[in-house]
């Protein structure tokens, strides 16, 4: 299933990480691990926010995939399933 993830950052520890240079290789390494279809990154509500599409195999990946975010960035994780325009003319189609 396709999800979104989105990770809203602590600004006080992303400072820190940003300071200490680790940010860059930490999100190198998250991006390596859940290979997104697409990712972006920017400021929502005021703060460091990254919005991850990919797919979930199984449920059982929610942990490895958010816990990241949550033990090094003090983040707020959201993951939500989303479809592209394919999956919701699919949808559609089946409500008919």
């Amino acid at each position: 299933m396709r999800v979104m993830l989105k990770a809203t950052m602590d600004t006080e520890k992303a400072n820190e990480l940003i300071r200490s240079g680790k940010l860059p290789e930490l999100m190198k390494e998250t991006l390596e691990r859940i290979q997104p279809e697409a990712a972006y990154f920017g400021p929502i509500g005021g703060r460091r926010t990254a919005l991850l599409f990919f797919d979930m195999q199984d449920s059982s990946e929610l942990p490895p995939t958010g816990e990241p975010f949550f033990t090094q960035m003090n983040a707020e994780v959201e993951v939500n399933p989303v479809m592209n325009a394919d999956d919701l003319q699919k949808g559609l189609s089946e409500l008919r």
